[in-house]
């Protein structure tokens, strides 16, 4: 009976402020109109502010980067989802509230003027699915750009009327959050992840009473009377384990009875408690001493170096899983010359000597940066990526972390003849291979994967062997396109996109300059040079060999084998297609690359 007046209750409430909506059970994907595929309203609606729920999923796996795609303030949604930083890693399946304006246009509601720029080629059911969720349904996507294709070119802009929906203005309600179901949700489950009865939910989305029944890839609207909280800890939001309940319960008594066998328990019990708490004494007493002595050889380490050198607060190495080096300003002052600019090999990157005329890389950055940046080397372990091997506190806001430093300096630099040779071919191939296997680990073999976005000639380094090590392994947010010297991927520049087919034209460019000894800031080079691998009349130019001939190192004379340089320039503009699912992954890469080294 209580029930029954709680959902006549709720129904005449509902009924009064016409505000209920359908509920459309069909895929996000189907091209069926049913009621529910979008919002309706009517002019007695006003415009709202409300929230969409998304999913982090693995291209959208930061704030930033969903900032970003719904053209939100970063700030915003960090303090509307109560989280601390913009570039951090979302676990996968990381519901966010995304705050909205909605508004009624030609009958339904949608998100204020909202466009979506197409990055990669793709379909409208992709977009509509796979990017936004399910937040908009395919056939609304196709209505609302008719001139469209099914496949969308990259640069595309496309309208996108994302489902929202305001309740009237009379009623208690003060919002309707747009949700995405996925596999799992029921009623239950999302009544108790948001605190409201069930019935307003049935109600506010048409469902049958009792026994609603709600699919996978659909929408669903959550009537909230205040600021909306997810709820992931309520303790009912899983159900506990059945009791074994078959299984046979036996009484256990108490079979001890003889006042002699307790005493000797009870004396037992308090010599061993007595044995336990005296070594634990002991064991502490020990550890204190050690402690206080290394402490003490610490105090006369730092005595020897100036006074006035800042030390490095131990803050900055809590949670540091590895060994790092502390070196006070003065060692990389002395290293360095004073931070001469004849040892500056990059933005505020220096070479120097240290520890008996070991050679070091100095990288200069804000303090902040610091912790993230240890973090990252922490989960790396390659022998083809630079070490960190120790770190500084320096003045004010500065910190320095110092990195080995390969003898034969940065791949560019050889290419160029600065150095006092450049390397032959055979180098040239292994040099490719050792590049392609950092970047697939660090794809691949990482946890969360990493996209350097940053790959070009200077952030590689040679090793006195002629081996190649990755170096310039920082954070990279995807809040801003990375400042990348050279030739950069077109969804790079155009939308800031961080992914691992970044890396790999990046790669492609890394591969062309090893062939051809050249650097190219635009590609307009480059794209004339390897024209011909894509037949037509290049071949009236002397064909195709020749050309080849004629875009090779002259430095390499005729130290090189042609189907090899054939192979590579194959592979280099395959690498920098400008379409990002055209290029290879870094696993086709090396396929190539270990037939030839």
């Amino acid at each position: 009976m209580l029930f029954l007046n709680l959902f006549l209750m709720n129904l005449v409430f509902f009924n009064s402020i016409q505000a209920q909506q359908f509920y459309d059970k069909s895929d996000c994907s189907e091209t069926t109109k049913n009621p529910g595929s979008r919002y309706t309203c009517n002019i007695s609606y006003s415009t709202c502010s409300t929230f969409l729920v998304y999913r982090s999923n693995s291209n959208f796996n930061t704030i930033s980067n969903i900032s970003r795609l719904f053209r939100k303030d970063t700030e915003e949604l960090l303090r509307v989802n109560d989280l601390p930083s913009p570039s951090e890693s979302l676990k996968p399946g990381t519901e966010i509230l995304i705050p909205v304006i909605c508004s009624c246009k030609n009958n339904f509601f949608q998100v204020n003027n909202f466009t979506y720029m197409v990055y990669e080629r793709t379909t409208l059911s992709e977009i509509a699915c796979s990017v936004f969720e399910g937040l908009v349904k395919s056939n609304t996507l196709f209505e609302s750009n008719p001139s469209q294709e099914n496949y969308i070119n990259v640069g595309s802009e496309l309208v996108v009327p994302l489902k929202c929906a305001c309740p009237d203005s009379n009623s208690k309600i003060m919002y309707f959050i747009t949700y995405p179901l996925i596999e799992g949700d029921s009623p239950s489950v999302i009544t108790k992840k948001f605190g409201i009865f069930s019935v307003d939910l049935w109600l506010a989305n048409n469902l049958e009473p009792n026994l609603p029944t709600i699919y996978p890839n659909t929408t669903i609207l959550i009537p909230l009377k205040k600021f909306p909280v997810i709820n992931f800890n309520n303790s009912n939001y899983y159900s506990p384990p059945p009791a074994p309940d078959f299984l046979p319960t036996i009484t256990v008594k108490n079979r001890i009875n003889n006042p002699k066998l307790i005493n000797l328990y009870i004396s037992v019990s308090v010599v061993g408690f007595f044995l336990i708490s005296t070594t634990i004494i002991a064991c502490g007493w020990y550890a204190k001493k050690v402690l206080f002595k290394r402490k003490i050889e610490n105090l006369q380490s730092f005595n020897t170096r100036s006074s006035a050198t800042p030390v490095l607060s131990p803050d900055l190495l809590v949670g540091v899983k590895y060994y790092l080096k502390s070196y006070c300003l003065d060692d990389l002052k002395i290293a360095t010359r004073d931070f001469d600019e004849e040892n500056k090999i990059g933005n505020r990157v220096y070479k120097g000597l240290i520890d008996d005329n070991i050679e070091i890389m100095i990288k200069q950055m804000r303090f902040e940066e610091t912790r993230r940046v240890i973090d990252v080397h922490s989960r790396i372990n390659h022998i083809n990526i630079v070490s960190l091997i120790g770190v500084c506190n320096g003045d004010e806001d500065d910190s320095y972390l110092v990195f080995d430093l390969p003898s034969n300096g940065s791949l560019r630099d050889c290419l160029s003849n600065k150095l006092s040779s450049s390397p032959r071919w055979h180098r040239r191939v292994q040099i490719a291979f050792d590049i392609a296997t950092a970047l697939h680990y660090l794809h691949n073999c990482i946890f969360p994967s990493y996209a350097h976005m940053c790959v070009n000639t200077r952030n590689i380094y040679l090793t006195q062997n002629w081996r190649a090590k990755l170096t310039n392994i920082t954070i990279n947010s995807g809040a801003e396109p990375t400042n990348n010297e050279g030739w950069v991927a077109p969804e790079h520049i155009l939308y800031g996109a961080v992914s691992d087919k970044v890396d790999i034209f990046a790669f492609g460019v890394v591969l062309l300059e090893i062939i051809s000894g050249k650097e190219d800031f635009d590609g307009a080079l480059f794209k004339d040079c390897i024209r011909f691998l894509g037949g037509g009349s290049g071949s009236e130019l002397g064909g195709c060999f020749e050309q080849l001939k004629r875009f090779i190192d002259p430095n390499l004379k005729d130290d090189y084998r042609l189907a090899e340089a054939l192979c590579l320039s194959v592979l280099a503009k395959a690498c920098v297609e400008d379409e990002p699912l055209h290029r290879p992954s870094m696993d086709d890469i090396l396929k190539v690359l270990v037939r030839l080294v």
